[in-house]
């Protein structure tokens, strides 16, 4: 894929890794829309930086989603990219089962997973059109017992059948890949741990990863345009943590 002129989307694309792959996307040429639900001036800020379209959005809201692509489209023209990064979570022990209530797994769930699925139905029309690509971000808490809460690691998981059955869907002019990232330096991280916290579990972390270290936005945000590039890989998912996954 030739990204100088396209148009891509990013959900939650104002910090963290999704800011990451916005300004990834922008330096050969893309034009980007980022979206936000609770990150208010950081992606206007993002947006500002890079010359982007800012889109307020609350993926659980499939009107919301709807008109945001239809005013992609109006104002860019088109999309051939779409990167579902918009997440939430809730820390919660694994052990204690009646702190992950309800509330939390339809919110989880319908964000995560429903939320990714909305919008690449809404832009599925254009997609096609310019025989695009999406790229869906789970985490490895897709495939291991960890992660913030049981509900976060269910719905990275189906984050990864929905990738394998919308790549089937949309075959054959929309490719669907997955990226799972391990842990990630981001505010994300000190919002759930803290940062002193953080440091230290990083810490001890980096001693068992086989690269040493783990990983930024950017290292993210350098899978998927890699898998952007792959004209003929769809419905895959590439891990990004350094290689610790060969060692849990």
């Amino acid at each position: 894929m030739n990204l100088s002129g396209a148009v891509a989307v990013v959900t939650g694309g104002g910090t963290g890794i999704g800011r990451a792959v916005a300004e990834a996307l922008t330096a050969p040429g893309a034009s980007v829309a980022i979206t936000y639900a609770r990150s208010a001036p950081e992606a206007k800020a993002t947006a500002a930086s890079l010359g982007a379209l800012v889109v307020p959005l609350d993926v659980a809201d499939d009107k919301q989603v709807r008109r945001m692509a239809d005013r992609v489209v109006g104002e860019l023209g088109r999309v051939d990219i779409l990167v579902n990064n918009a997440a939430v979570t809730h820390a919660v022990e694994h052990a204690d089962l009646d702190a992950l209530t309800d509330a939390m797994w339809h919110e989880i769930l319908d964000v995560n997973v429903l939320g990714a699925f909305r919008c690449t139905r809404a832009l599925a029309p254009v997609l096609r059109a310019s025989g695009g690509a999406v790229v869906n971000v789970s985490s490895i808490s897709a495939y291991r017992a960890g992660g913030s809460s049981i509900a976060y690691g269910v719905s990275k998981a189906a984050l990864l059948q929905l990738t394998r059955n919308l790549a089937a869907a949309l075959a054959p002019e929309v490719r669907v890949n997955a990226v799972a990232p391990g842990t990630v330096n981001t505010r994300w991280q000190t919002n759930l741990h803290g940062a002193a916290d953080f440091a230290i579990r990083r810490a001890t972390e980096e001693q068992h990863i086989p690269l040493g270290a783990i990983a930024t936005p950017q290292h993210v945000a350098q899978a998927v345009l890699g898998l952007l590039g792959m004209d003929n890989v769809t419905g895959e998912t590439l891990i990004v943590d350094g290689g610790k996954h060969i060692r849990y």
